[in-house]
C-alpha cells in the first residue's frame, strides 16, 4: 500500500471515529404500513386479489378484451377451459410481486410438454402467446428440454432447481416481476428481469430476460412497450387441464 493510500485510509477512519451515531440516521420517508396476510401466501392489505375464489371480474378474454374471461370456477378454484382460449387481467401492470397457485389434476396423462401444460405470462403483449412466458407443467419425474420444464423463462432460462411437487398437489410461484424499459426511440433501455420462487424454493434469481417469449427463433426486445396484463395460458395439449388458486399481485 502507498504512502497517499494508507494516509487517505487512516483520515477516512478518524472521520468515522468523530461522527455521531444520528448523523447516519434516516427518519423521513416512513415506510407505508402493510398487514401481512394472517396465513403464509395469503394478500397482505395492499394488494389487488386476482382471484379469490368467487369469481372471474379481474379477468377477461385474452384475444377479445370485450368479451369475459370463460374458465370454470367452482369451490373455491379456478379450472382451464381450453376451449374457451387463453385469459388474462383487466389491469395492466408494470413492477410487481405477484402470488399465484397451481395444481395438476390427479388423471393427469401425456409426457414431456404434453403433461399439464400452461403458463403464466408475466407481462401480455397480444393475443395467442405473446409476452414473457414463466412456464406451468408437470416436471414430477416427467422429463422434457430444461428451458422449458415448470419454472423455466420458458425456452431462455431452467431453473435453478426442480422444486415440483406431484400431480393433485397444489404448489405455488411468488414472482418479482421487472419489467423492460425503453428509450423514445423505441430501442431497449433496460431489460426485464424476474426472480421467481417455486414452493418456497428460488429457481430465479433476478433472472435477465432476452425478449419476449419465442417457440422458434431467438428470442429479442423488438417491440417497446409499457404496462401489460398479466396472462393465464390455456394450452392445446391434450391432458386433463389444471387448477388455479389465490392469486393476488402488489403493484411495485
Amino acid at each position: 500500500m502507498s504512502a497517499a493510500v494508507l494516509f487517505t485510509s487512516l483520515a477516512q477512519a478518524q472521520d468515522q471515529q468523530q461522527m455521531k451515531p444520528e448523523e447516519t440516521e434516516v427518519w423521513q420517508p416512513v415506510p407505508t404500513v402493510v398487514t401481512p396476510g394472517k396465513s403464509c401466501g395469503d394478500a397482505p392489505s395492499d394488494a389487488i386479489t386476482l382471484f379469490d375464489g368467487k369469481n372471474l371480474n379481474e379477468w377477461v378474454d385474452a384475444q377479445d378484451s370485450t368479451k369475459p374471461a370463460e374458465w370454470n370456477v367452482a369451490n373455491g378454484v379456478l379450472t382451464v377451459n381450453k376451449s374457451k382460449g387463453n385469459i388474462r387481467t383487466k389491469k395492466s401492470f408494470t413492477d410487481y410481486q405477484l402470488h399465484i397457485e397451481w395444481k395438476e389434476p390427479k388423471e393427469l396423462t401425456g409426457s414431456g410438454q404434453a403433461r399439464g401444460n400452461s403458463g403464466l405470462f408475466l407481462a401480455s403483449l397480444g393475443p395467442g402467446d405473446a409476452g414473457y412466458e414463466l412456464q406451468i407443467l408437470d416436471s414430477y419425474n416427467n422429463s422434457t428440454y430444461v428451458n422449458g420444464q415448470a419454472a423455466a423463462v420458458y425456452k431462455q432460462t431452467p431453473p435453478l432447481v426442480n422444486a415440483s411437487k406431484p400431480v393433485d398437489v397444489w404448489q405455488t410461484y411468488d414472482v418479482m416481476w421487472t419489467a423492460p424499459r425503453f428509450n423514445s426511440d423505441g430501442t431497449l433501455k433496460t431489460p426485464a428481469y424476474v426472480t421467481v420462487l417455486h414452493n418456497g424454493v428460488l429457481v430465479q434469481n433476478h433472472t435477465e430476460l432476452k425478449g419476449p417469449t419465442q417457440y422458434i427463433g431467438i428470442p429479442a426486445y423488438r417491440q417497446a412497450h409499457g404496462a401489460a396484463p398479466i396472462k393465464l395460458q390455456a394450452h392445446g395439449d391434450k391432458s386433463e387441464p389444471l387448477s388455479f388458486r389465490n392469486i393476488w399481485v402488489r403493484a411495485l
